[in-house]
């Protein structure tokens, strides 16, 4: 391992400790994964509909890899390029000492490149793994059901943890391998890492969220409103493309988002302890994020086993998950104070600050979850007057659960800014420094908060998971034997409903924290973006009073103004494309499933062809993947390049608040809508009463569900990466923005490159989606 100016023995083997952790995260994931093929698949006719989705799901993602190769290619190049345009970082130059300039480069330039694939490569591992574990569990969940409650709530929690083990294990790996090699100029190469994990994870977040709910609003229009057919029928054509999609848009996608912020979190921790260290002269600042992370990995794997159900045929699952969480987050939290306590004692301000905000953010994490599954919850009083909304239309349930989403991100936006109070309470009192320094201080004790929010990362992905298992498990169930009416089979159709609406919950709870922590790393990560900033500016030799940590981003500067309305509007363009190919692709869908029933597939006359809706919401997904991703690698470059720097960092408090407020909105009122229908299917079925299945109440809430489908997994947890990809493109350009004042020609000419790429991107996005149907029926149409 290269040696570090200042680094201790003690802190060469906690490196060396944290990097083996990691693989005990990941040996963990094989152990599990043992498990869970050790178990009965059940019937033949279980694994009839299981194999058909696991080949669709693998169909999807190989075409998606395809997709997206030429762009992750394209920006490989970039970023290695990209450190010819500016000096060589301080670090680099002590990293690299006695070695020509021109040497420097070459390395820190092979390294963010090859750090940039590694991050890609990483979140694609997370994603398709995670997904191919999920499909393996949900029928063994299924045939579980048949047993007892414990043991389907067992697999579906455990499948969930392979990914969760993933997320952690390869995360931390990476970060670590990445710092053993390059030591204090490790940021360098960090920044194309998380940069990697981010663009991979909003591929995959867009891509499977338009796949997943164009099946998912089409199956359901067309089979419950119009052919009065239950959720999962096997007669209903497009029921295969949307069991497929919970897996490619709440696995992959899922797995792969969280994997970035877990990522950017550490990259914006370093990046500021770093800053740190160049003003007090201390390692601590930047060794102690990555022990923080490797407590994490060891908490949730302990935590794992605390999520038990037992042996009888119901039992609550929400409870059982909720307990192990709590029990990870109590013992992080405890040594959490055991490393500040021991391993910081004399640092400047007291081990103590450290130690409070990485433990603040573990109690956001708690905070969120709690505040999530109130206004998504079954039981809660929102979701309540959802479904009492219902007794007067789909109008009003549309109205009640908008409401609701509005309210709910009021309340998670102060609960974030109460965190980031904290901070300033906690590390805006350290003494002996600048105001400048106090603000590195304090966004540093942001950055903490953000990385002991994620410490629970394994939980949180496993608790994510858990929903698309136990929905395709549901599926899976309702189609093999939807004719059995013998007790078992009842009895285990109830306990996959109960796991399935828990499973609605808990993935509306993650989306919570991944809203939540995308914006606490996107303030870390604008207080990162200042410090280079700042630096770059010191190598022009700008004096230190105009230095932008000095002055400020100042909105009373026009140019920073625009640059805030452009940030705060481009969330909205994003997701208005994002919902609008939900919307195309569903119509698709709709048009092919009612063709499919008037050739007799309802009265058992034909088969269902599930391939063709498969082949619609991909060819839907794949159409959007590299437009939407564009939007957020293109625009900040545009704004830093013709308004600078100052009206760059505008455009990212724009975004960072005006994506988040929409994401959270989006992503609970479409939750609460999701389980309002649900209770209303609970009901006994009775038409002429308005109850349950049939009745005017349930085409309600049926509509009031597919408004929020796209909104809750599509657009909505879509904004947390691009986020993020905005902040770290940012980040990446900042210090070539600082260094020209006028364009010039070959500015210029690159502006012209980038707008006509943006004008591409919409354009694409507002193609409509090729039809497969036949050529007859277009022409009829």
């Amino acid at each position: 391992m290269y040696l570090m100016p200042g680094l201790e023995t003690f802190e060469a083997i906690a490196i060396w400790a944290v990097f083996g952790v990691a693989l005990l995260g990941l040996l963990y994931a094989v152990f599990l994964r043992s498990q869970i093929l050790r178990e009965d698949k059940g019937t033949s006719k279980m694994q009839e509909v299981w194999n058909a989705i696991r080949v669709g799901a693998d169909a999807y993602l190989r075409r998606q890899l395809r997709s997206i190769l030429p762009l992750i290619a394209l920006l490989t190049v970039a970023l290695f390029l990209s450190v010819y345009i500016v000096p060589p970082t301080e670090e680099a130059m002590i990293r690299f000492a006695g070695q020509s300039e021109a040497s420097i480069r070459l390395q820190v330039g092979l390294g963010r490149a090859i750090a940039f694939v590694m991050g890609a490569t990483f979140s694609l591992i997370v994603g398709q793994i995670g997904m191919r574990m999920a499909v393996q569990g949900n029928v063994r969940v299924a045939s579980a059901a048949r047993r007892s409650f414990g043991d389907a709530l067992r697999i579906a929690y455990r499948a969930g943890t392979i990914t969760g083990m993933l997320t952690d294990g390869l995360g931390l790996a990476g970060g670590t391998i990445i710092f053993i090699v390059f030591g204090i100029a490790a940021p360098d190469a960090l920044l194309g890492f998380g940069f990697g994990g981010t663009l991979l994870a909003l591929f995959m977040r867009v891509g499977g969220g338009i796949f997943t709910k164009a099946a998912d609003v089409g199956a359901d229009l067309v089979g419950k409103i119009e052919a009065g057919i239950p959720e999962d029928d096997p007669r209903n054509p497009a029921v295969i493309a949307d069991l497929v999609g919970d897996n490619v848009g709440d696995c992959a996608g899922m797995a792969a988002d969280i994997f970035e912020s877990y990522e950017v979190t550490i990259v914006s921790g370093l990046i500021l302890g770093l800053a740190l260290w160049h003003i007090t002269g201390d390692l601590h600042w930047i060794i102690y994020p990555l022990l923080v992370r490797g407590i994490g990995v060891l908490s949730s794997i302990i935590g794992t086993y605390a999520v038990k159900g037992g042996s009888g045929k119901s039992g609550n699952a929400m409870r059982a998950i909720f307990r192990g969480f709590l029990s990870s987050a109590a013992i992080s939290i405890v040594l959490f104070g055991l490393v500040a306590y021991f391993y910081m004692p004399d640092i400047l301000g007291g081990w103590w600050r450290p130690f409070a905000t990485t433990t603040v953010g573990v109690l956001l994490a708690i905070f969120i979850d709690r505040l999530t599954e109130y206004f998504t919850g079954s039981h809660s009083a929102p979701v309540q007057e959802i479904k009492k909304a219902a007794d007067t239309g789909p109008a009003t349930t549309i109205l009640s659960g908008i409401a609701a989403g509005y309210e709910s991100s009021v309340w998670s936006i102060i609960v974030i800014a109460i965190t980031i109070v904290a901070s300033i309470l906690i590390f805006g009192t350290t003494p002996g420094l600048s105001a400048a320094e106090q603000i590195t201080f304090t966004l540093y004790g942001v950055a903490m908060t953000g990385i002991g929010m994620l410490t629970l990362t394994g939980n949180n992905v496993a608790m994510d998971s858990f929903g698309p298992i136990a929905d395709n498990a549901n599926g899976i169930g309702e189609m093999a034997w939807h004719e059995d009416t013998d007790e078992e089979s009842v009895q285990a159709r109830k306990i996959m409903a109960d796991l399935d609406a828990v499973g609605n919950t808990t993935k509306a709870i993650t989306k919570g924290v991944a809203i939540g922590s995308a914006v606490i790393a996107a303030v870390a990560l604008f207080g990162s973006y200042l410090v280079d900033v700042t630096r770059a500016q010191a190598l022009l030799g700008i004096d230190e009073a105009l230095r932008i940590q000095s002055v400020g981003i100042r909105v009373d500067i026009p140019q920073v103004f625009v640059g805030m309305l452009i940030g705060g509007a481009l969330p909205w363009l994003f997701s208005s494309f994002a919902i609008n190919a939900v919307s195309r692709a569903s119509a698709l869908i709709i048009e092919e499933v009612r063709r499919q029933f008037k050739l007799g597939v309802l009265e058992g006359k034909a088969q269902p062809d599930y391939t063709r809706a498969v082949t619609i919401s991909t060819q839907a997904a794949q159409k959007e993947l590299v437009p939407l991703a564009l939007l957020g690698v293109l625009v900040p470059i545009l704004v830093g390049m013709l308004l600078k720097v100052e009206a760059l960092g505008g455009f990212l408090a724009g975004i960072i608040l005006s994506g988040q407020l929409l994401a959270v909105f989006m992503n609970n009122a479409g939750g609460a809508w999701d389980n309002a229908k649900k209770l209303i299917e609970d009901e006994p079925s009775d038409p002429a009463k308005n109850l349950g299945k049939g009745s005017e109440r349930h085409v309600a809430g049926v509509v009031g569900d597919t408004v929020g489908d796209p909104m809750k997994d599509t657009a909505g947890p879509a904004l947390n990466p691009m986020i993020k990809v905005v902040n770290l493109v940012s980040v990446i350009i900042a210090p070539i923005i600082v260094q020209y004042e006028k364009l010039g020609v070959g500015g210029w000419a690159i502006v012209i490159v980038l707008v006509a790429g943006l004008v591409w991107s919409i354009w694409r996005s507002k193609q409509p989606t090729p039809s497969i149907l036949p050529k007859e029926q277009e022409t009829n149409e």
